[in-house]
């Protein structure tokens, strides 16, 4: 039998950023926030580092609207304040949240092929530090190899690492990467 739709309710809460939550591994784990004088944490998923970004140029006391689901109860104990799943950060200091990429290119020579989980490979990386996501059909399309120079254009976001940026490549040297990329 198949799952039934359900309704998910999603708060908008306003306050003052506090500061950052972090895992024991280093990791950004989500934020805490007064909302007139009642502490709210949101916390996101180890490896949205869209969420990650959004997140990092937050400043003790800027004025917040975030938005989240209500988080399931922890097996570990009962929380001591609300705690939400984050959704997405709506404003900051009442202006419209950065958008978590932005239309832009890189451009470099390759360095080396990037993989994908599974181990097939889903892009290069330059020797600017710059990822071209390309998914494996895309690279098998272009044809890129380690020496080539690249210019690719798509949606770009810092890495992770903060040492460059990705982009999810909707041309590279001017040619489609293909059906359903971008």
């Amino acid at each position: 039998m198949p799952a039934q739709p359900h309704d998910i309710d999603v708060w908008s809460v306003e306050g003052q950023f506090q500061h950052l939550i972090y895992s024991p591994k280093g990791t950004i784990e989500g934020v805490m926030i007064d909302s007139e004088g009642a502490p709210a944490q949101f916390v996101c998923d180890a490896h949205d580092s869209a969420a990650h970004a959004a997140l990092a140029g937050l400043k003790s006391g800027q004025a917040v609207v975030i938005e989240g689901t209500v988080a399931e109860p922890s097996p570990k104990g009962e929380a001591e304040h609300e705690v939400y799943q984050l959704e997405r950060v709506v404003s900051v200091d009442g202006k419209p949240a950065a958008p978590h990429h932005h239309p832009g290119h890189v451009a470099g020579t390759v360095a080396r092929l990037n993989y994908a989980r599974h181990g097939e490979p889903n892009g290069v990386v330059l020797d600017t530090g710059d990822f071209i996501h390309t998914k494996p059909d895309g690279l098998k399309h272009l044809g890129l190899k380690v020496g080539d120079k690249v210019k690719a254009e798509g949606d770009v976001r810092p890495l992770a690492t903060g040492g460059g940026q990705v982009v999810q490549a909707r041309t590279v040297n001017g040619k489609p990467v293909g059906p359903g990329h971008g």
